[in-house]
């Protein structure tokens, strides 16, 4: 997160774009009941800037567990690779649903990265997802 705070304005803007869910693990911001954060996607650190390009949604848990982390290892292959990236890659494309929407399986070596190292399939959220899916909020529509 950026040291100086970012103008209101621009987290309304990220908010909106991401469809006020967690770029990561999907979750809706309105049925966790607590404001998302935005992350820079590319870490200040490494020459990430506040421009909208760099920035998304977050929730809090994936914040945390990204850090400022841009590159982990594949789980599969052992080899570095990049953390996925929510403005320059499909979810979809890295990603897919499995148990009916509970699991988020990684399809590419960046997607299963990215799942291993974000701890998208904690424990607390795939009991949380079953909820949501029995609610039928979840998952969300691609």
């Amino acid at each position: 997160m950026s040291k100086a705070k970012l103008p209101l304005a621009l987290r309304r803007q990220v908010a909106a774009r991401f469809a006020f869910r967690c770029a990561y693990c999907q979750s809706q911001e309105a049925v966790l009941g607590i404001c998302f954060t935005v992350d820079h996607i590319i870490p200040e650190v490494f020459g990430g800037n506040d421009e909208p390009p760099n920035l998304c949604l977050a929730c809090w848990d994936c914040n945390l567990a990204k850090g400022q982390r841009i590159a982990e290892t594949d789980p599969d292959t052992n080899d570095l690779v990049p953390l996925y990236h929510p403005n320059w890659q499909r979810w979809h494309d890295h990603f897919k649903w499995q148990d009916e929407g509970a699991l988020i399986v990684g399809q590419t070596a960046t997607g299963r990265a990215t799942a291993a190292a974000l701890n998208l399939n904690r424990a607390v959220l795939v009991r949380a997802r079953r909820l949501w899916i029995d609610v039928r909020w979840h998952p969300p529509p691609p």
